[in-house]
């Protein structure tokens, strides 16, 4: 609804969404450039992001993010943390496999939550654990919902899930689905992972009901990251 949206508030956070490219300081000129801007709208834009604590400049002139978003990033986690492991306790319980959940940084996931599997013989995920993006199944699925094109992330796109034997370790398996933030966009992944030899075509079938019901009870909950 267009009607009730405020162009300098737009504006500002227009100047916060150009850093989305990676880059982690940006000039005035190419702040121009990334979002369309005068130069003179962006300063006074930018002063009061600066107040706020949302933007910083260094000793150089250029543009970064401030202290501000890091305070509410980590407050959006905490707020996630306690949606998200009530789901997890709950899928290793069913499932009495490991159940985590993994985000996306840069050319890595991230195993952002988990809850270990009480078996003797499991797979063990610690929280903070950084793994190659492009293999595993909560990997291929923050991929695939992230457009990525092409093989197999069509058929990921289509299906809604992604299930990898050994595709990291040879004697691990795991199923995944995706789950979206309170604004669309993807969060992360949602994970079931254990023995490769217990991921039989029946407890597939029966892990992946499981997630998918507990995606759908977070799904548009989630403070994006």
């Amino acid at each position: 609804m267009t009607k009730n949206r405020v162009e300098a508030v737009d504006r500002a956070l227009s100047l916060l969404d150009a850093f989305n490219g990676g880059k982690p300081s940006l000039s005035l000129r190419e702040l121009a450039e990334l979002t369309g801007m005068y130069k003179s709208t962006i300063l006074r834009l930018s002063g009061s992001l600066e107040h706020f604590g949302y933007l910083s400049r260094d000793e150089h002139g250029e543009f970064r993010l401030g202290p501000a978003l890091v305070r509410l990033a980590s407050l959006s986690q905490r707020d996630n943390a306690s949606l998200i492991r009530p789901v997890l306790q709950r899928l290793a319980d069913e499932t009495e496999e490991t159940a985590s959940f993994y985000v996306r940084e840069g050319g890595e996931r991230v195993c952002l939550f988990r809850c270990n599997s009480r078996q003797e013989i499991r797979h063990h995920l610690d929280e903070g654990a950084r793994m190659a993006l492009n293999r595993g199944a909560s990997g291929r699925v923050l991929l695939a919902f992230a457009d990525e094109p092409g093989e197999p992330f069509a058929t990921i796109r289509r299906e809604g899930y992604y299930l990898s034997k050994g595709e990291r370790a040879s004697d691990v398996a795991a199923v995944a689905v995706p789950v979206r933030a309170v604004n669309g966009s993807l969060v992360g992944a949602l994970s079931v992972s254990g023995l490769r030899s217990r991921f039989t075509d029946s407890f597939v079938e029966r892990a992946l009901a499981a997630l998918r019901q507990e995606a759908k009870n977070i799904d548009g909950k989630l403070l994006p990251q």
